[in-house]
């Protein structure tokens, strides 16, 4: 039996496996337990192994590739039109082990352990930062059920947490101040947890050269560098700047047809939370537009002139990223170009 490609699907404890030979005939079809994987894989020969870009595919692509075979993740969305009728593991798998073979097929870039770990840290800190949200917009609403209204932010919040401390000024019967009291004591432990989270991004962030320089972009921070530097461990798979913008879901949905093209919303397909980093920190560079001696503020102002506000902040967002992706394939700083 001699395997040159073979489709996993993995989950959480079961693998279903599909092999084929060089002719194409199907060789192998065998469901697996998850101890048992590894085992089985190390006694094949170096093949094609295909697998489906999931939450768990990076531990085991750098696992079975240690085995000696050439591994390859592929997006889910590319591997469903090769699915035939029925939705099973055995069809997955014979569906992976068919879009893994395919010239044209764009596969996920192995990430590394570290990688994993920087982005561990923001989806951590965007949890917290979610929750710490909840709590502010929790403490408000309590308080405006007893006629006292505080305005929005962070700010005006910490400053109605510290008259609830400090006095009884507000008139709150004793048990909602109390509650109140938990609620700001959980609001001071996120802050405490993000700090130490920026702090180790901090860390990571003097010891990655792809990190210091996307940070020179405009509009991009310590935490947008970072997150880009570790989702893009390779960022040749993709063949320009456009594309990784496309990749981002930041240029407009196409629902063209008989030459005539028709192009809507931008897509919001990809990396989401990437998205959202470029989209703010293009928020800033809108505002610092009427002050920045730069092409690209000249280019800015212009389109300000013309265009909505929100409009021109995806565009600087579609710009930033396309900037990012030629910094790390050429491995440059970015220049500011005066304006004429």
């Amino acid at each position: 039996m001699t395997i040159t490609t073979l489709g996993i699907d993995i989950a959480k404890s079961v693998f279903q496996l599909h092999g084929v030979d060089a002719g194409g005939a199907v060789v192998l079809q065998k469901k697996l337990r998850r101890g048992a994987v590894l085992d089985c894989l190390a006694k094949l020969d170096p093949c094609l192994i295909g697998m489906e870009a999931c939450a768990t595919s990076h531990h085991w692509a750098r696992e079975i590739a240690a085995l000696g075979h050439d591994v390859r993740l592929i997006p889910p969305a590319y591997v469903k039109p090769y699915v035939k009728r029925q939705k099973n593991d055995a069809a997955d798998a014979e569906a992976i082990c068919e879009a893994v073979t395919r010239p044209n097929m764009r596969f996920v870039p192995v990430k590394t352990e570290e990688q994993q770990g920087v982005l561990v840290l923001h989806r951590s800190r965007d949890l917290l930062m979610r929750q710490r949200t909840m709590i502010l917009n929790a403490i408000r609403a309590h308080v405006a059920e007893f006629g006292t209204i505080a305005a929005q932010g962070p700010r005006k919040v910490g400053e109605l947490v510290g008259r609830l401390r400090e006095d009884d000024s507000l008139g709150l019967p004793e048990v909602a101040r109390s509650a109140l009291l938990a609620l700001a004591v959980q609001l001071d432990s996120l802050a405490t947890e993000v700090r130490n989270i920026e702090r180790q991004l901090m860390a990571w962030h003097r010891q990655s050269a792809a990190s210091q320089r996307l940070e020179t972009i405009p509009g991009v921070g310590l935490i947008t560098a970072t997150a880009l530097a570790a989702s893009v461990p390779d960022p040749t798979v993709f063949k320009s700047g456009r594309q990784f913008a496309a990749y981002l879901g930041l240029v407009p949905r196409q629902n063209s047809s008989g030459g005539k093209d028709r192009l809507g919303h931008i897509s919001k397909m990809g990396n989401g939370y990437l998205r959202r980093l470029l989209v703010v920190g293009a928020t800033s560079v809108t505002r610092r537009a009427p002050t920045t001696d730069t092409r690209t503020g000249a280019w800015v102002r212009s389109l300000l002139e013309r265009k909505p506000t929100r409009l021109v902040t995806v565009a600087i967002a579609n710009k930033t990223a396309r900037t990012a992706w030629a910094l790390l394939a050429k491995g440059q700083t970015y220049k500011a170009t005066p304006a004429i």
